[in-house]
């Protein structure tokens, strides 16, 4: 039973307080779901787990209240701790399997595959999702290598579980990804750095619904 459903992963919102300015996070999470964002994940590598488990707390709430889903990042006990949708792990994060035994059968984990075998692999350990890229490189990643756009398609076609792209996706790229089978695309800077976020996060959605 896969516990994510494709339609959710369409305009995947991943935090950043780069471009916070006089703004809160919660503010501009906010603006990207009043602009249709499908899911959001909240990545925090600076924060006190403190601060990190009462801003959790206060998205989960704010998340809910539009009818989407939160994911944290890596921190798979935090996610138990608050009651988070599910996490996201990348390769050198905690086991898949170990992080099912904390969270349970219904919760989200989503897995970052960079090849054709990492993605059968975590499909076959009972990941919900994958995370592809970096697809256009990334402004958040400095050492994330670009993925050609021909992996990423082999990666789709090998795994029954939806792969949402990632890394540097704008409204500017975005139709470069048309036809390479994702569910999604997962988006930073491309949504937090606009000017105006709920403007931004549309536009992007409208041209998503172009791509899959």
């Amino acid at each position: 039973m896969n516990n994510m459903k494709k339609e959710q992963l369409r305009l995947y919102a991943v935090t950043d307080r780069t471009w916070l300015g006089n703004e809160t996070l919660y503010e501009q999470v906010e603006k990207a779901l009043e602009g249709g964002a499908t899911l959001v994940q909240l990545r925090e590598k600076e924060l006190p787990e403190a601060d990190v488990q009462k801003e959790a707390e206060e998205l989960l709430e704010l998340c809910h209240r539009y009818g989407v889903k939160l994911i944290l990042d890596d921190d798979v006990e935090l996610a138990a701790k608050v009651g988070a949708d599910g996490v996201h792990i990348g390769q050198s994060d905690m086991e898949l399997a170990h992080a099912r035994e904390i969270l349970g059968p219904d919760k989200i984990i989503g897995v970052t595959a960079k090849t054709v075998e990492q993605a059968k692999a975590a499909e076959a350990g009972g990941a919900d999702y994958l995370g592809s890229g970096a697809v256009f490189g990334s402004t958040t990643k400095k050492d994330a290598i670009p993925m050609k756009h021909e992996l990423l398609e082999e990666i789709c076609h090998s795994v029954k579980i939806p792969v949402v792209a990632i890394g540097g996706i704008t409204a500017e790229n975005v139709l470069q990804l048309k036809g390479r089978g994702i569910a999604g695309v997962a988006v930073v800077s491309g949504i937090f750095a606009c000017e105006d976020i709920e403007t931004g996060t549309r536009h992007l959605g409208e041209l998503v619904e172009q791509i899959i």
